[in-house]
């Protein structure tokens, strides 16, 4: 029986809009993610897997070592037009046979949070995913108490799969739940329509 071939692995390129710009993450970045992080002390919130500022080092190797084996794809993120480090984000348990992604791994300074820059990072990263990588779905994760995380996610439009109870423990030792959000291929046309009136519409 014929094999298929490989699946090409997912990996982070350029992208970029208005408000934001999505860059293949390096090493060279490392300061400019301090200088994010240390922007509400992002690090301090138990729900969340912001690295402190001292353990940026050691995130930025993680990310990039999962990057060679093929389960990552990780972006700096940069606010528009001043070109600042904003953040991070990540395609990651990536499934190149099935084509399927998550997005996630993602934190922003807090000066840029409620602002333009998340709505078009997820635009272009679900374009990117869903036209260019062909995905048949995206993911999207959160911690169940991280309600702020979660209203974002579902301000996307994307749906609540299910909640995987006691999934993993938080930094601080304690049982996490894990809400599960998803986006398919099918969907994407009209939530692509509604990031760009997010976008849009006067604020």
């Amino acid at each position: 029986m014929t094999q298929p071939p490989p699946a090409d692995p997912i990996r982070a390129v350029s992208l970029t809009g208005r408000h934001v710009r999505l860059e293949p993450l390096s090493s060279e970045h490392h300061d400019g993610l301090v200088a994010a992080a240390e922007d509400g002390a992002l690090w301090r919130l138990w729900y969340t897997s912001v690295p402190d500022p001292d353990a940026m080092a050691t995130e930025i190797a993680r990310r990039l070592g999962l990057q060679e084996a093929g389960s990552m794809a990780p972006f700096t993120v940069f606010s528009e037009p001043e070109g600042v480090i904003a953040g991070m984000t990540t395609y990651m348990n990536v499934d190149a046979v099935n084509r399927r992604v998550e997005i996630g791994s993602t934190w922003y300074a807090r000066s840029v949070q409620r602002s333009g820059l998340n709505t078009e990072a997820k635009l272009l990263l679900l374009g990117h995913a869903f036209e260019t990588l062909d995905c048949i779905a995206v993911e999207f994760r959160t911690h169940f108490l991280n309600q702020q995380s979660r209203r974002a996610i579902e301000r996307l439009g994307a749906k609540l799969d299910g909640i995987l109870r006691c999934h993993t423990r938080a930094k601080d030792g304690s049982l996490r739940d894990t809400c599960v959000y998803s986006i398919t291929a099918a969907e994407w046309p009209a939530i692509q329509t509604h990031l760009r009136w997010l976008l849009e519409r006067p604020r």
